[in-house]
């Protein structure tokens, strides 16, 4: 299945009879009344607008403005996530996956363990204080989605050039060894390809 179509899927499958009927009465001005009338789930209002042209794979916004009237954020994320994603593929400028799965694990413990100083953090990895403004006024009171976009941010920015010592040496910079070690330690797991859970004592037959 397209992508694009399965997040459509997915984003049907999640709403709600009332969603579903606001989004129906926010598509009055585009859909006419009959065909909007005979719509019974998400996914046959997102055929229409598909069809009508009103969204697309690179064509988003207005999606992500009903997404938004009816306060779904976690779909708007979802969608942004998708949008960057394709972006970063679409330029086959993005790190190998073993890097991308050490980024992934680097980004977990960070947002964990980061608070309230992350615009230190992210300043340190170099980017812009705009790029950061708009995120935080995506989430204007998720501190964790916060620092978590603005790592996005950072990953898309750099593309291949993303490293995850980066984020370590700019931890470091930052005077937070503690998550910088956490960090480390999780990467020394990855690398080493193995599981604590076969160091436990009494896991081997006896």
């Amino acid at each position: 299945m397209d992508p694009f179509l399965a997040l459509l899927h997915s984003f049907s499958s999640s709403l709600t009879d009332s969603e579903l009927a606001s989004l129906k009465f926010l598509c009055r001005g585009k859909i006419g009344k009959r065909k909007l009338e005979s719509v019974q789930s998400g996914g046959e209002l997102f055929i229409i607008l598909l069809e009508q042209q009103l969204i697309a794979r690179d064509k988003v916004s207005f999606l992500e403005g009903l997404l938004e009237s009816i306060k779904r954020e976690d779909l708007v994320s979802q969608l942004k996530q998708f949008v960057e994603e394709g972006e970063v593929n679409a330029d086959d400028d993005q790190p190998d996956v073993h890097e991308k799965r050490l980024q992934k694990a680097a980004m977990e413990v960070i947002c964990e363990n980061v608070g309230r100083d992350w615009k230190r953090l992210i300043r340190k990895l170099g980017l812009s204080e705009v790029k950061m403004d708009r995120v935080v006024a995506a989430n204007p009171l998720n501190l964790h989605e916060q620092l978590f976009q603005s790592l996005r941010e950072w990953q898309k920015w750099k593309g291949k050039d993303a490293k995850v010592t980066d984020l370590i040496k700019a931890l470091r910079d930052c005077n937070m060894n503690l998550v910088a070690d956490t960090v480390e330690q999780k990467i020394l797991l990855l690398n080493s390809g193995t599981s604590v859970q076969a160091f436990r004592p009494g896991s081997c037959a006896g």
